[in-house]
């Protein structure tokens, strides 16, 4: 297994009560930590100018 290095760039985000509880509702339904469901949020985010790959 190869070991990955992270360049790590730590976010502070102010979420209301009840975006708060939605996500951890949310991570305490599919297991997953809070972190891993931004993560890929943030990942699927559309970028202007990026080409559509069709396969």
């Amino acid at each position: 297994m190869t070991n990955k290095k992270w360049a790590v760039k730590r976010i502070t985000v102010n979420l209301a009560v009840q975006e708060a509880e939605k996500l951890e509702q949310y991570c305490q339904e599919t297991g997953r930590p809070a972190t891993d469901v931004i993560r890929e949020l943030i990942r699927g985010l559309p970028i202007s100018g990026e080409v559509a790959k069709i396969s």
